[in-house]
């Protein structure tokens, strides 16, 4: 049976989560394998909405195994709290395992992290101040704290100690900022890893035992290809190792990529993007706060999950869609918000770039000519009428069926599924997934 990984195709947001607690529903094993809780995804179900940031939203279905792999940087704290508040709410936590060499978001790392962008001013990257980028340079560093660590005193003392030492040196000399106490950070370190131990497992084993069985298996992805290290917008991308691409997916869980069956990703109808970096659809204009507020009334405006930050808006951009699709190897297409675009009266797809007179149609690796780019723009006529009814492509209006088929047409790549809505049931599958 087939182990499938779902990834995000633009810079994030694109409803990664609604679209895994769908396909959960045949998976056996659902895995997180990358990012932090820097990243989010929104699930609406039966029991209401839920705001996730490093369980895996397969937790819904109570017979499903979900797994954090090694590729994730956990704050203990954050976790804990999740688990919390989902029991809170009813949902069964037991399931849920977490590698033990999955890298620990320390205090440092947050101190750090706010820092740093203080410290970059007008350069700043834009990031969540989650701490999540200097746990991973750390982890690069090989002074990375990991879940083992915080089962036993001794190597948490021996792990921390000189990790604390070498950041308080960063903290005052370069920041300027008071250190933090090594005594406390063992003491309260010491109490989340008694409060995790229950959760903490082999993950590999997992996740190999169940595919061997013949059961299915779901590798969910955070943020976005775009935010990736080796091939996003760089220096404004996200720190995770492995990557927020496909790549990243079997190193996240520790199987070898041969494993790995087919790869969905996840690609608004439109484009939103927070945090800084260039967005040559970026779009300031009335259409932008219209796609923004849709749905704010009901919470699923373009705000972030994690952040709250208001996204920011632009046109569907085929050019790095498609070099989206090429890096990640994808076998299908995931197009989520089309009822988003229901009562626009034309929508744009941005089809190729202009660069110094030159038409290009691929995405530059500098990010000083990503940010001269204009975008050479292709119309087609808006639908004007709700989609968020329809369950079948043939219930689409025609209009939404030809922006689909161009969809495919510049992506080179079958959308194999389509959501209308934030609810389960509001969802197309022109082919399945499974």
């Amino acid at each position: 049976m087939p182990i499938v990984v779902v990834v995000g195709g633009q810079w994030g947001d694109e409803g990664k989560g609604r679209i895994v607690d769908l396909l959960a529903r045949k998976a056996r094993v659902v895995a997180r394998y990358s990012a932090g809780n820097n990243a989010g995804h929104t699930v609406v179900n039966d029991r209401g909405e839920f705001r996730l940031h490093l369980v895996p939203a397969g937790i819904f279905y109570p017979e499903k195994t979900c797994v954090i792999g090694n590729g994730v940087a956990i704050d203990p704290e954050v976790l804990l709290d999740e688990i919390a508040q989902l029991q809170s709410r009813g949902i069964d936590t037991s399931r849920l395992v977490v590698s033990d060499r999955a890298q620990v978001i320390m205090p440092w790392h947050k101190l750090i992290d706010r820092l740093d962008e203080q410290l970059r001013g007008a350069n700043a990257i834009g990031t969540t101040g989650k701490g999540v980028g200097p746990c991973f340079v750390d982890k690069v560093a090989r002074r990375g704290i990991r879940v083992a660590d915080l089962l036993r005193t001794e190597d948490l003392v021996e792990r921390v100690k000189p990790a604390l030492e070498f950041a308080n040196r960063l903290i005052t000399g370069v920041y300027g900022a008071d250190p933090i106490s090594f005594t406390e950070c063992i003491e309260r370190y010491k109490e989340f890893g008694q409060r995790l131990k229950p959760y903490v497992g082999d993950v590999q084993s997992i996740i190999l035992e169940a595919h061997r069985r013949g059961e299915h298996v779901l590798l969910e992805g955070a943020q976005g290809s775009l935010l990736d290290l080796d091939h996003g917008t760089y220096p404004y991308v996200t720190s995770s190792v492995p990557s927020s691409s496909s790549g990243g997916a079997a190193l996240g869980v520790g199987i070898g990529p041969t494993e790995i069956s087919r790869v969905v990703g996840v690609f608004k109808s439109y484009c939103t993007r927070v945090g800084n970096g260039p967005f040559p659809t970026e779009l300031f204009d009335e259409t932008a706060e219209k796609l923004r507020d849709h749905g704010k009334e009901h919470g699923h405006g373009e705000y972030g999950t994690t952040t709250g930050r208001p996204r920011r808006i632009g046109w569907l951009d085929a050019v790095a869609a498609r070099y989206s699709v090429r890096f990640n190897g994808l076998s299908a297409v995931a197009l989520t918000r089309l009822d988003v675009l229901d009562d626009l009266p034309a929508i744009k797809i941005c089809t190729a770039y202009e660069l110094g007179g030159r038409i290009i149609d691929t995405l530059p690796a500098s990010d000083s000519l990503l940010r001269q780019v204009r975008p050479v723009y292709e119309e087609l006529p808006g639908w004007q009428q709700p989609t968020t009814h329809c369950r079948s492509f043939d219930d689409l209006p025609p209009q939404a069926k030809a922006f689909v088929r161009r969809v495919e047409e510049l992506l080179q790549c079958p959308v194999d599924l389509i959501s209308v809505g934030p609810e389960r049931e509001q969802a197309i599958i022109v082919n399945p997934i499974f």
